[in-house]
């Protein structure tokens, strides 16, 4: 996939770098304000309830 990515960006070396920096930070922008937001009340780690139950050790 990355090898596809790369054979069809265009210019040299240089500008083939900067595109694909740029499509880094745009694929990391999206997932961090966009991905993980949407989906992070679904994940099981965001139940932190402790039990209430006088009996239990800690």
């Amino acid at each position: 996939m990355y090898g596809w990515i790369w054979r069809h960006l265009p210019g040299p070396l240089v500008v083939k770098i900067i595109q694909a920096l740029v499509l880094f930070a745009i694929v990391v922008s999206v997932l961090l304000f966009i991905v993980f937001p949407l989906v992070a009340p679904m994940l099981p780690w965001n139940n932190v309830d402790l039990p209430t139950d006088s009996n239990t050790v800690g």
